[in-house]
This record gives C-alpha cells, structure tokens and sequence, in this order.
C-alpha cells in the first residue's frame, strides 16, 4: 500500500488522473488475493501488480477507457474455462476489481495520499474504505472513527485484521510494517537490509563497531545502532512481534546476543552460520538456562536451503524464510488466507 500511494502523490503532483485498482473478493484459485493493488495511468500500468496475466492485462485496458471517461467502475473476472466470458485464464475462481478514478485536479485527493502515507511511515493501525461506487474513500481508526474522508454509514471494522467486502463498500487494514531487528553489520547485513525494507519491514541495524554503524552502509535501514553487545537492553528494547536476525563477527557475540534475547518471546530468531557452529552456541545456551523448547525455534543455520553462497544469495535466502514465517504467523492469527501462493 505504501508503495502505491506513493506512487498516487508522485502522479497527483504531475497533475495526472491516475485509476486505482484493487481486488476486491475472490473466490477459488486466484493468482491474487483481496487488498491486492495496481496504479494505472494514461499509457497503462505504473506499478504494483493484481497477478499478472490476462487479468491485469484487461484490468489495465479497462482502467485507461475509465479514465478517458473520468470515472469510477467495477469488473467480475471469471477464471474457468468455457465460462460466459472466457479471458483464457482456468485457475477455477472468481476475482472482482474496483476501479477507483482519482482526480489529480482535486485537493482532497493530494490531502488524503499525504495523511494516509503519514499513517503509514508512523506505524499507524487504522482502515482504508474505498467505496463500492466509486465516491470518495475513508481512513478509519482501529475502532472505526473517522480519520478523514466520508461514509455513508457507520461502519464496524472486521473482529480480525483482514479485509472484508460489501455492497457498498470494501475495507482493508493498513499494513503496519513487520520489524525486523539484525544483530551485526557486515557484508551479509548490507545486503539483507534493501531486501526486507522492500518486503514489508522496517529494519533496525545493531553492531559494536562504529565503522559499521555508518548510515552510507544501511540507506535503507530505519535505525542504526552502535553499542555493547553485552548490554542490549541499554540500546534497544525488543517487542514480541519483533524478527530478530543475528549475524556478528564471532561466536563469542552470537552466543551474547542469543543468551539476551531469547529469555523474551520473538516473532522469529535466526542466526547464520555453519551446523557446526550451531552446535556450539546451543550446548552453551543450555548450559545458561534457555530451555530447550526455545532452543528448538531458532532458525538455524538461518535460512532457505537454496545452496547460497554469496551476500546477495544469503540475503534471498534469509528473506525467504522470513517471509514464509510472517505469512505463517499472520495465518494462525486469522490476519489473512492460507497462503494463497501462485506457485502453490
């Protein structure tokens, strides 16, 4: 959604219309699922993505004729072979599009792109509502007070963070970013971080060295912390929900920040390095106390087994895993469907 709106204000300043596309429902096997989003301009596509394929193609056609006509709109795909309308794609579901014309010439529209990427740099929680007709969205707070924009009637936000559709409206969460917090800055750190900042987190930098806790080396981290790592809690207080990543240099500073944060519930722990090292640090982190069970949820060593070699390839690797644990996480908690992956 950042991205997306993001992209709304970049367009709104040039003076350009722009149609905002989102799904709204699906049914059955879809490449995308509801809250998924794309920005169309005058000559097609700007960015973001509703699955690709003859879906996004026709969406894209339909969004450029809408925005000729200056108007809002909505579509039915059907996604079965032989179906009335047949757009060469058999997934075996349904997926419907809302297509919500933005005005460049407006203010209102430019004041609500900057609250609602304010929300979202700060963390916010809150609802987007856009309107099944096409009128002017909403931003709700968490218990459905207005923020800005208008509704028609009163609306009570879904029990569970997850988008929900109705007559007259569709309402979706506002992503608060996952925050992801990594032990140590070399090589592999600099390039994890761009990854997950890309991927829905916010991410936090800590190492003992100065010369790595230069800014130039993470311009895309949130936070850059310089500090002992025999005192975390002198420099940063982890939060439940947090995703932790340690990657030091040594044993000897992994086995430090492990024996630290691990007497606390985490979202996710990884630690890079070989099984053998692993080994090492978990006979000592039983020695010290950590029971078993919380040994046991370390991700290590970290990551997918792709056979990764370089920076880069461990970055992927890592930010694969990571991704599959927050859909996991976000799936136990009713947050969204079961996966709803492509490719499975």
């Amino acid at each position: 959604m950042n991205t997306i709106f993001m992209g709304i204000s970049k367009e709104l300043k040039e003076h350009r219309d722009v149609m905002l596309i989102t799904i709204v429902s699906k049914s059955g096997s879809s490449p995308r699922g509801a809250g998924a989003q794309m920005l169309v301009g005058e000559h097609g596509r700007i960015l973001g993505t509703i699955g690709g394929g003859a879906v996004e193609r026709r969406s894209e056609e339909m969004a450029q004729a809408l925005l000729r006509d200056r108007r809002s709109g909505d579509h039915e795909f059907l996604l079965r072979q032989n179906s009335g309308e047949d757009i060469g794609m058999v997934c075996g579901g349904d997926v419907s599009v809302l297509f919500q014309f933005i005005d460049s010439e407006k203010q209102e529209w430019k004041d609500f792109t900057d609250r609602l990427l304010s929300l979202l740099s700060s963390h916010h929680p809150g609802w987007l509502v856009l309107h099944m007709d096409g009128s002017f969205p909403a931003l709700l707070e968490t218990d459905g007070r207005e923020i800005m924009g208008t509704c028609a009637e009163p609306i009570q936000p879904p029990a569970e963070n997850k988008w929900e559709k109705t007559e007259s409206y569709f309402i979706m969460p506002l992503p608060v970013l996952s925050h992801a917090v990594i032990f140590g800055g070399g090589h592999c750190s600099q390039a994890l971080v761009p990854v997950l900042s890309r991927i829905g987190f916010c991410v936090t930098v800590m190492d003992n060295r100065p010369e790595l806790c230069d800014p130039k080396l993470f311009p895309e981290a949130d936070e850059i912390i310089c500090g002992d790592y025999l005192k975390l809690s002198d420099h940063i207080e982890l939060q439940a929900s947090d995703y932790v990543v340690v990657m030091t240099n040594g044993h000897s500073h992994d086995f430090e920040v492990q024996e630290q944060i691990l007497r606390k519930p985490l979202a996710y722990v990884g630690v890079i390095g070989s099984q053998r090292k692993t080994d090492f640090i978990n006979r000592k982190l039983r020695e010290s106390g950590i029971p078993e069970e919380v040994i046991s949820r370390i991700h290590a060593p970290i990551g997918t087994k792709i056979k990764a070699v370089t920076p880069e390839e461990i970055a992927i690797s890592i930010a694969g895993e990571m991704i599959y644990e927050r859909a996991l996480l976000r799936e136990s908690r009713g947050m969204e469907a079961p996966h709803g992956c492509p490719m499975h």
